[in-house]
């Protein structure tokens, strides 16, 4: 099995020439069969992808983690780039109203930038589903993440406006993309806004195995405390995870908290990094 993750937009470039905006989008490929998770804020993963000649006509399917516009606002260009039509995978909630107070005290909108007809004039062909999405024999979506941990909630300046009215955003949209390898499964994150251990727990429970061997992308620990790093991190050695690669909404205190904890198993994945396996 030949395995390759590549990382086309996130907040920081790790190589000289290419783009970083806030956001994510990983290109995950798997015996040749390319699956696109997120498009990054806006232009950087279509920009990115030129630059390190990567051919977007060849992905096979789009996956969204959540609708907010850090992975869904380069979905203009990304699709532009394809010059075909293709699949796009998510939960039906990506196309509620989105609003937070994370970066401002007055609410700002911070949903898909795109009408969803302009989208598919586009090529977007959108499949939405709560249930996991067997894309191939080895990978496969999580679909809805249930909410086990007591340590993990979903960040409370997020919201979704319904009749006029601001309500806390539940975020049931946000998914993982999983890997099954020989080596155990790899979890790919778009932010992880309900939780990363939940989300380990569940890519578990739907393939069946038992084994993570890495977690790659947004982990949403940007304002945990350390009460919660502590527990994630328990959790984490518990499930015998083996690398662990941080993206976007991580944050740089519990980036270093995690290198102090695993080390060389421990890596930034920022722009322009390449996995393979």
């Amino acid at each position: 099995m030949q395995i390759k993750l590549t990382t086309l937009s996130e907040n920081t470039a790790g190589r000289v020439g290419l783009l970083a905006e806030w956001g994510l989008s990983v290109l995950v490929e798997v015996d040749n069969y390319k699956v696109l998770l997120d498009t990054g804020l806006d232009m950087s993963a279509a920009y990115n992808a030129v630059i390190m000649g990567i051919d977007l006509s060849a992905v096979d399917r789009i996956v969204i983690s959540h609708g907010h516009r850090d992975h869904t606002g380069g979905l203009r260009h990304v699709l532009n780039a394809m010059r075909k039509k293709n699949e796009v995978i998510a939960h039906p909630d990506i196309w509620a109203a989105k609003y937070s107070r994370t970066f401002s005290k007055q609410e700002q909108y911070a949903g898909i930038p795109f009408a969803r007809e302009a989208l598919e004039n586009w090529g977007a062909s959108f499949r939405l589903t709560k249930e996991p999405v067997w894309i191939t024999d080895n990978i496969v979506t999580t679909g809805e993440i249930p909410m086990h941990t007591e340590y993990e909630k979903i960040d409370s300046e997020l919201f979704v406006k319904e009749s006029g009215e601001l309500r806390p955003d539940p975020l049931k949209d946000d998914l993982a993309l999983i890997v099954k390898t020989e080596m155990g499964l790899i979890v790919v994150l778009g932010c992880g806004h309900r939780g990363m251990i939940n989300t380990l727990h569940h890519a578990r429970k739907i393939t069946g195995v038992e084994q993570i061997h890495m977690v790659v992308g947004g982990t949403h620990l940007i304002q945990a405390s350390r009460e919660q790093m502590d527990l994630t991190i328990a959790e984490l050695k518990r499930l015998g995870v083996q690398r662990i690669g941080v993206s976007h909404c991580t944050g740089l205190p519990a980036a270093a908290i995690l290198f102090q904890e695993f080390g060389d198993n421990f890596f930034f994945n920022n722009t322009g990094r390449v996995i393979t396996l």
